[in-house]
């Protein structure tokens, strides 16, 4: 049965419109596991534009399932997540102009860099999973760098403005999904998924989690945020 993580990250973008206290990220994600998803995701950016530090310390206390911390591989970063401990660090490229990722991290030219960070937050009793292009140099280098999980970007198939290229982004996938899978990675996939786009990637045969989050707070908004939960758990199970 493929999971269901919820990025919680853009409750945070609402609160900081007014700089005050509500909505709040962690009763946000209370109500996301009460609807049945099985983990929380945030992303704490170096700019802090979102998620804030007391944020995820407020999460890591109260979140009961699993807590993945999306976080780039800057030192500054890296020492916040060894010192929190969240379940599951997600390293990510990050970019502070850029409204949200635009892509996988580049593991194969920084492969030093990122095995250096892979081990040190291993070593804290964190899972580490890399955000990367469906590509397989980047699947390699991501064994290479001692992950044992990987978030495939699915970017270029939710953009895809035809069905036959839809149609071939998700073969990109599967063969990304079939390749990772025969070197004992455990496959996760997300970005620009919905609820029209999700079922096909749900399909694939080895997908483990699909992390998704601004689809989701946005169908909150008209149908409540546990409503919004059990109706993606529902098309993509």
């Amino acid at each position: 049965m493929v999971k269901l993580g919820v990025n919680i990250d853009h409750v945070a973008t609402i609160r900081e419109a007014r700089k005050t206290y509500m909505p709040d990220p962690v009763e946000a994600a209370r109500l996301c596991e009460k609807a049945g998803c099985d983990s929380i995701v945030c992303h704490l950016r170096e700019d802090r534009r979102h998620i804030k530090d007391a944020d995820v310390k407020a999460l890591r206390r109260s979140v009961k399932t699993k807590l993945n911390l999306e976080m780039s591989i800057v030192p500054e970063i890296v020492d916040i997540a060894c010192k929190i401990k969240p379940d599951q660090a997600t390293l990510v490229p990050e970019r502070r102009q850029e409204v949200t990722t635009e892509g996988g991290l580049d593991v194969k030219n920084n492969l030093r860099q990122v095995a250096a960070v892979v081990w040190r937050l291993r070593a804290s009793g964190i899972a580490v999973s890399l955000f990367i292009d469906p590509s397989i140099d980047q699947i390699n280098a991501s064994f290479r760098s001692g992950a044992t999980i990987i978030e495939l970007h699915t970017g270029e198939y939710a953009n895809a403005r035809t069905k036959a290229a839809a149609k071939k982004e998700l073969a990109v996938l599967k063969r990304a999904v079939e390749h990772a899978l025969s070197l004992g990675l455990e496959v996760n996939a997300g970005h620009g998924l919905h609820y029209e786009n999700v079922k096909d990637v749900a399909r694939i045969k080895g997908m483990n989690e699909l992390n998704i989050g601004h689809s989701i707070i946005s169908r909150s908004v008209f149908v409540g945020i546990g409503k919004a939960v059990e109706e993606m758990l529902e098309i993509i199970r």
